[in-house]
C-alpha cells in the first residue's frame, strides 16, 4: 500500500462528492488540507487532457514534491483523483476502475441525487478495502 494516498470523487461542476484518506502514513495535522489543495489545483490540468484525449485512465497528470496525482475520467466527466507516492500504474488503474464500478453502482440507486455528496458507509467500506488491495 502506498505511503500517502488520498482519493476524492469530484463531480462534474468541480464539487466534491467523496473523499478518502487511504494512506498508511502517519496522519500530520495539515496534511488533509495539503492534499485537498493539491488534488483542486490539479483539476484545471485534468479538464484540459480530458477533452484531448480519448482514454479514461490519464495516469499521471501533475506531481508536487514525490506525490503524484492520477487520475481517471468517467463517461459523465466525473474525475476519480488520487494523490499517491508509488509507481504501480496497473495497481491504480484496477483500483480506478472498481471504484468506477461501485459509483456506478451508487448512481443506480433511485434515492441517490446524481452529484450530491456520497455518504455509504458501505461504499467508504468498499473503497478502503480497495485500496488496500490494489496501492
Amino acid at each position: 500500500m502506498a505511503n500517502t494516498a488520498c482519493f476524492i470523487i469530484v463531480g462534474r461542476n468541480d464539487i466534491p462528492i467523496y473523499e478518502a484518506e487511504v494512506g498508511s502514513a502517519a496522519k500530520r495535522e495539515d496534511a488533509a488540507q495539503l492534499h485537498q489543495f493539491i488534488l483542486h489545483a490539479a483539476l484545471d490540468v485534468v479538464q484540459d487532457l480530458a477533452w484531448t484525449t480519448s482514454a479514461m485512465f490519464l495516469k499521471s497528470v501533475d506531481r508536487f514534491n514525490d506525490l503524484v496525482v492520477s487520475v481517471y475520467v468517467t463517461a459523465g466527466h466525473t474525475r476519480l483523483m488520487l494523490l499517491h507516492d508509488s509507481r504501480n500504474e496497473d495497481g491504480i488503474k484496477s483500483f480506478f476502475q472498481e471504484v468506477h464500478e461501485l459509483y456506478i453502482k451508487i448512481l443506480l440507486n433511485p434515492l441517490y441525487l446524481p452529484g450530491s455528496r456520497v455518504t455509504s458507509t458501505h461504499f467508504d467500506t468498499k473503497v478502503r478495502a480497495l485500496a488496500r488491495k490494489y496501492l
